[in-house]
Order: C-alpha cells, then sequence, then structure tokens
C-alpha cells in the first residue's frame, strides 16, 4: 500500500474489454508533483464487460492509496463514476434496486467502492478518452488496462513493467496532422448546424442543445472530430 503522505495525491484509473464482454483487465495509475506517471499496476480479468473493468480498477486504486490520502482521480468511464458519486445514493435508499426496480448491476462492486470512499477525500475528474493531447494520467492507465486485457498477465512498477504500449485507440499525433488537411470523406459532410438535442458523439465526449455539430460517417459529433472518426 502506498504510505500516507500529506499532499494531494493524482491518479487515474482505466478498465478495457475487448468484445464487451470479452478479454478484460484494469490498471491504476499515481502521479509526481509534475504529473508524471510513478507507480502504476494493472491486472488480467478473464471475461468480463467494460463496466466491470472500470470499478475494478477503481477499487485497486482506492486499495492501493492509504485513505488518509487526499485524492484527485482522472477517469473517461461516466458509468464508474456516476455509479458511486450520483446513483450510489438512491441505489441504497431502493436496497439496491434501480429506479426501475431491477437489481443494481455489479453490486458488490460498487459496494466495496463505497466503503472505501468512506471518510476519504476524494474529487472525481472526467477526462475524455482517446484524444491526441489528451490526459496523459488517463492514457497510461488505458494503454495498462489494454495490455492486461489482450495479455491476461499483470504488470506494474513494482514487478519492473516497461511502460505499456501504445493503444491502437489513439491517433498519433502525426497522423492526425497528415488526415486534418484531406477532405471529408465519403459519409462526412463540412456543413455544420445547431444540435437540437444533447447527444455523445463518436470520441466519447458529450455535446449539448445548440452547441455546433457536424455529420460524420457514424453519426453526429463534434465538428473536429468528422475527419479523424471517418
Amino acid at each position: 500500500m502506498i504510505e500516507a503522505m500529506p499532499e494531494r495525491v493524482v491518479a487515474a484509473c482505466d478498465g478495457a474489454s475487448k468484445g464487451n464482454p470479452g478479454p478484460a483487465g484494469w490498471a491504476w495509475v499515481v502521479a509526481d508533483g509534475d504529473e508524471s506517471p510513478t507507480r502504476w499496476e494493472a491486472g488480467p480479468l478473464g471475461t468480463a464487460t467494460n463496466n466491470v473493468a472500470e470499478l475494478t480498477a477503481l477499487e485497486r486504486l482506492l486499495t492501493a492509496v492509504a485513505p488518509d490520502v487526499p485524492l484527485e482521480i482522472r477517469m473517461d468511464s461516466q458509468y464508474a463514476m456516476k455509479a458511486v458519486t450520483t446513483w450510489l445514493p438512491g441505489w441504497k435508499r431502493k436496497g439496491w434496486k434501480t429506479a426501475a426496480g431491477k437489481p443494481v448491476a455489479n453490486q458488490e462492486l460498487v459496494a466495496r467502492i463505497d466503503e472505501l470512499l468512506d471518510g476519504r477525500t476524494v474529487e472525481f475528474r472526467y477526462v475524455p478518452a482517446h484524444q491526441v493531447d489528451g490526459d496523459r494520467l488517463n492514457d497510461f492507465a488505458d494503454r495498462a488496462a489494454s495490455q492486461a486485457a489482450v495479455v491476461q498477465q499483470p504488470a506494474g512498477s513494482d514487478l519492473g513493467s516497461p511502460e505499456p504500449p501504445p493503444s491502437p485507440d489513439t491517433p498519433a499525433p502525426a497522423a492526425r496532422r497528415r488526415t486534418s488537411a484531406r477532405p471529408a470523406r465519403q459519409g462526412t459532410s463540412t456543413r455544420t448546424i445547431k444540435a437540437k438535442f444533447p447527444g455523445r458523439c463518436v470520441c466519447g465526449r458529450s455535446y449539448a442543445a445548440g452547441e455546433s455539430i457536424a455529420k460524420n460517417a457514424e453519426g453526429w459529433g463534434h465538428p473536429e472530430c468528422r475527419t479523424s472518426a471517418a
């Protein structure tokens, strides 16, 4: 376990499932004062869903960091964050039932995280996944979780493991620059409109009603995503 320290610790965690459900893995990473990865751990889950992998990553991070250390946790999973910050109180009041009266999915993991959060100072921060210039800690956790899902082997700084390889889901900056100058491919449009309803772009981020959106090969989303997503 990471020893207690007075200052806030910045960390990230992520899960991956190759098939959802499919071979899955989890990972967490803790940063130094310059927000460079200093300690990390990743592990396999066998066959599991993305949601199970994301929750497991959060549970393992909270287990690894001393409870008296203030934490900032960066995640790209809206589900995992909302499950333990927004939906959890209502689930507990309803006897671990959803608003529709159905049993809460992954209850055991959510309950364990609830126990680990009790009495702790934790700030959750959502960061978009697979961005060219995205959050470096989230990117590290994403790569480590993805590798664990593929190879189904544990890894980490305590094991002397090398830094996880680049994720195939995140475009390289040079590739992004090359494609940005190309004309829109078939199925895309250079026209932008104002969204009538809120939605979610292929990049994983949401857009609000009234925000400018553009068509790409997989639907409507942010104008800056239309070429890279095509």
